[in-house]
């Protein structure tokens, strides 16, 4: 099969394809004082310039310990209309964002949005340049990626634990052990504010991806006179990365199926069925038989993950039509190039999910949420439900988790696709519930993972961009109609193999 795109399927769910990072100019800035702008090192695109900032691992002891959060900047190419700085985040946990503001010109973000900013992107503390992490993971173990094997009883669950346990373990004694208790959604947000802070700022504006939503509605809520213009886009709920969010991957893919069954029925070439029933028949019958069966090394959960992370994108249906028929006639797939970083981006996301917040440590209550989920979502909830390594994470914690509410500006839009199979339409409802007067909900008809710019839909993508050049957003929440789509808009497809598909 093709290996590595189920592998970047199945371990980053919500982060992004990885691309090279780039290396800070030499010299690091601290609060208060100049960012020391430099060249990034190839192949990071020269539209480029990178820095580093210095922030405290540990925000209880400012003047102990420093990490480096490496920073990246697309300037402005009109100063005058240059409104300040635009911190972007791409999503993950685990997803490097040096790169990510090299790609929004040609995402088609206009021309007026390029110029009120200097978009600055950062890979998050523990990622990439920035202080990264390690489980040491084997290549066996980044292998099996994020996503548990689906267990269709609770003995599959049992055969689990012993897996997750070791996961937990390599992590808690691997050569980085120390940051762990460190790299968490709101030390990140508090870097967010350090490198405000260097850059000479008095307030920042946001967009952030996916797991960016949850770090921007953090940031809001530690730093909520600090924000300027804060866009949420494809987002978690006000809980963050939890067990509730890893289950909901099963209800994203039940919501985002019936795009790709539409699909396949008007291509009748495909042979996949004719009716939208026949597609959901083909899904279940494939799962199952590789569940029994595997082809040339793809086996049911892997074939269920790729399913699932192709449909992040409507480009991505031909290609997924083809890898059912491949594995139904047996025929070989293509090899994918080499994903580079796949452990630190493991390794970043369960520092992220797995502290942040406690999850479940009874393995009872996973073959519950497993033998739930079998039967509200079948198409993945055996998978998603089952336990994995944030069973058994280290139980002390440097803080709880922050709370999301209504204190603070209205500044806050939140953009969704009402078919997202990363981050479903309940999670963005609850967190416009969280946020209340602060926030207003834009969404859209359509679906995929990422709604502006990575979306088609011009109502959404005018909404966004409004906001973002002008600061007006909709009087109160949008529901944006099904466009019709040309055939080729797929504007975040133009950017593969090399840019960030938010997958």
């Amino acid at each position: 099969m093709r290996r590595n795109l189920s592998l970047a399927v199945v371990l980053t769910a919500l982060a992004v394809t990885i691309v090279p990072t780039a290396s800070a100019a030499p010299g690091a800035a601290t609060p208060g004082s100049a960012v020391r702008w430099g060249p990034c090192e190839q192949p990071v695109p020269a539209t480029l310039r990178c820095a580093t900032v210095e922030v405290p691992l540990d925000y209880r002891d400012p003047g102990g310990r420093k990490i480096q959060i490496a920073i990246s900047k697309l300037a402005s190419r009109n100063p005058e209309r240059r409104r300040g700085v635009l911190l972007t985040n791409p999503g993950g946990p685990g997803g490097a964002g040096v790169d990510l503001p090299a790609y929004f010109p040609a995402l088609g973000m206009p021309q007026e949005v390029l110029d009120s900013y200097d978009i600055i992107g950062f890979d998050p503390r523990g990622v990439g340049r920035s202080s990264p992490v390690t489980c040491d993971l084997t290549p066996e173990q980044q292998a099996r990626g994020n996503f548990p094997p689906y267990a269709r009883t609770d003995a599959d669950v049992a055969r689990e634990v012993g897996y997750a346990r070791t996961i937990a373990r390599q992590c808690a004694t691997s050569g980085t052990a120390d940051l762990l208790p460190h790299i968490t959604t709101a030390n990140t947000a508090r870097d967010v504010d350090r490198v405000r802070e260097a850059l000479g700022e008095r307030r920042i504006s946001y967009l952030g991806y996916s797991y960016g939503t949850y770090l921007g509605a953090v940031y809001a809520t530690l730093f909520p006179d600090r924000g300027d213009r804060i866009v949420l886009d494809s987002s978690l709920g006000p809980d963050g990365y939890d067990v509730k969010a890893m289950r909901r991957f099963a209800l994203g893919l039940q919501d985002r199926f019936p795009d790709f069954a539409a699909h396949v029925v008007a291509h009748p070439e495909y042979g996949l069925g004719a009716t939208p029933e026949q597609v959901t028949a083909k899904f279940f019958e494939l799962a199952e038989r590789l569940d029994v069966t595997p082809v040339r090394g793809v086996d049911g959960t892997m074939f269920r993950a790729v399913t699932f992370g192709s449909l992040y994108s409507d480009a991505d249906m031909p290609e997924l039509a083809g890898i059912w028929q491949a594995l139904e006639a047996d025929r070989p797939l293509p090899e994918d190039p080499p994903i580079a970083g796949v452990e630190n981006l493991l390794a970043a996301r369960f520092h992220v999910v797995c502290g942040d917040t406690r999850w479940p440590s009874s393995v009872r209550e996973y073959q519950r949420n497993a033998a739930v989920d079998r039967i509200r979502h079948p198409m993945l909830g055996g998978s998603t439900a089952s336990v994995n390594p944030c069973a058994f994470w280290p139980r002390e914690r440097v803080e709880g988790p922050v709370r999301i509410g209504d204190r603070g500006p209205a500044n806050v839009l939140i953009a969704q696709n009402e078919r997202d199979p990363g981050t479903p339409l309940a999670g963005a409802r609850e967190m416009r519930a969280a946020l209340g007067g602060r926030a207003v909900l834009v969404t859209a008809d359509q679906g995929g993972h990422g709604a502006y710019l990575f979306g088609a839909n011009g109502c959404a993508n005018d909404a966004v961009s409004t906001f973002l050049a002008t600061g007006e957003r909709p009087a109160r929440d949008l529901a944006c109609a099904a466009e019709p789509v040309e055939r080729g808009t797929d504007r975040a497809a133009a950017l593969k193999p090399t840019g960030p598909s938010l997958r």
